[in-house]
């Protein structure tokens, strides 16, 4: 393979698409040797109908705001690769959101969805409206304006969609609850939905909880305990607080969170008390870090406007915000401070020089397409109970997860254990773990 001049031909394809961009480069630089071990991949061309998507919806969001106001934004939906099953990913509704984006989201879930070992293809989609500062009905009727462009394209066995970054229970019931309207079906089309209409216990919790699970069997790998471990984690959505959940449940001490607006350090890490406190203010009041840290200032510094990497010492690093908030200069101060772990709860949290830096210093290093897989997971375990009309309980659901997260560690050190070391390159192994299912798929069905 020549990796430069496919990279090449994708910037020239797609000048103005960094973060699409980034992701593809990540994958292809650790599947190049594998790649070549099989020349009928070159002769079908299987890595360019690999990483650009099936297809692209876009549409205009017309909604009307509560004074009346008629405000338009930007839809998408990208269907990225459906060798292996339905397309899957989530909804994100943030004010950041642009096609580059969602193509690297989606490029990623093809992977992730492929390490779950459920049939799960890759999709995201989204929108630049964003939640923050809108009322409940300005946000129901941008969800129902949102569902009226796109439930042609989506269904229980063609494109199930979910939540993510500004999409939540709330909007996914809003946008269920259209969908419902407009094809006159109950399907599980939508997941992450509420309890009482098809959704799964556990969903809220997965990605957090997933991600502990897999920091776990990485550090076992080393003979490493958690209990006591100071652990770094940034962001304050469902992913951050579930994972610091798990974590003081486990005897962690949890030392960071953040928001957009700033980073707390909590030193001595958060009580239980205070934990609690921190997931009501979030989850009922959506209100910010901010108000938490001025409130136990006494035991805690706030940083305003930036991430908490370079104001913490901590054992472990788990990023859990969003994409590209842990450059170089960070992972050398976490490095500096003792870090010995770094799992992903976001996806591709750290910077190509981050990873660099990591890998460098041969810590363990989890990316998000590994790490962060238990919240897909358990959307593909409420498909299921959804297809069975049955509903599983706390214990099965949780139990199935940590069985996932411990197989796609079996499966990143199979691929990324390193000859004659027992360093395993996690980067390495989940992306050729994930490409060599996707890729022995699109062989076997041919070229559509």
């Amino acid at each position: 393979m020549d990796e430069k001049a496919f990279l090449d031909d994708l910037r020239r394809r797609f000048p103005h698409e960094p973060e699409y961009i980034q992701a593809v480069e990540e994958v292809v630089s650790s599947i190049a040797d594998i790649y070549d071990r099989y020349p009928a991949f070159k002769r079908v061309n299987l890595l360019e109908r690999l990483c650009i998507p099936d297809r692209i919806i876009s549409f205009r969001v017309s909604w009307v705001d509560d004074h009346g106001n008629v405000r338009n934004n930007m839809g998408y939906r990208v269907q990225h690769n459906n060798a292996i099953g339905p397309y899957k990913g989530g909804i994100r509704f943030h004010s950041s959101v642009n096609l580059s984006i969602l193509k690297f989201l989606a490029f990623e879930q093809t992977f992730k969805n492929s390490l779950t070992t459920l049939a799960m293809g890759g999709a995201k989609g989204g929108s630049d409206f964003s939640p923050r500062g809108k009322s409940d009905m300005e946000i129901m009727r941008f969800c129902q304006a949102f569902v009226n462009e796109l439930w042609r394209q989506i269904g229980p066995d063609t494109d199930v969609p979910a939540g993510d970054i500004g999409v939540g229970a709330r909007e996914v019931g809003y946008m269920f609850g259209w969908y419902k309207k407009m094809t006159r079906e109950f399907t599980g089309t939508f997941t992450g939905k509420g309890l009482d209409f098809g959704g799964s216990l556990v969903r809220p919790e997965a990605t957090g909880y997933g991600n502990v699970y897999f920091l776990l069997n990485m550090l076992a790998t080393r003979g490493i305990s958690l209990e006591g471990k100071r652990v770094a984690i940034s962001g304050s959505g469902n992913v951050a607080l579930y994972t610091a959940q798990k974590l003081l449940e486990l005897g962690a001490k949890v030392v960071s969170l953040s928001d957009s607006d700033g980073s707390v350090v909590i030193p001595e890490g958060l009580t239980q008390e205070m934990f609690d406190e921190v997931f009501e203010l979030k989850t009922l009041f959506r209100g910010r870090i901010s108000e938490f840290a001025e409130k136990h200032a006494d035991v805690c510094e706030y940083y305003r406007r930036e991430r908490p990497w370079r104001h913490v010492k901590a054992d472990i690093a788990m990023p859990s915000a969003t994409q590209n908030e842990l450059d170089a200069d960070d992972a050398r101060a976490l490095l500096e401070g003792g870090c010995i772990a770094v799992s992903e709860g976001a996806n591709m949290p750290s910077t190509p020089g981050a990873i660099r830096e990591f890998q460098a210093a041969r810590i363990l290093y989890a990316p998000g397409k590994a790490a962060n897989a238990g919240g897909v997971s358990v959307s593909g375990l409420e498909m299921a109970q959804n297809s069975q009309k049955l509903t599983w309980s706390a214990e099965e659901v949780d139990n199935r997860l940590r069985e996932i997260m411990a197989d796609i560690h079996a499966q990143c050190v199979r691929y990324g254990k390193e000859d004659g070391s027992d360093y395993v390159d996690y980067l390495r192994g989940a992306n050729t773990a994930g490409f060599l299912k996707v890729a022995r798929a699109m062989m076997a069905q041919g070229v559509v």
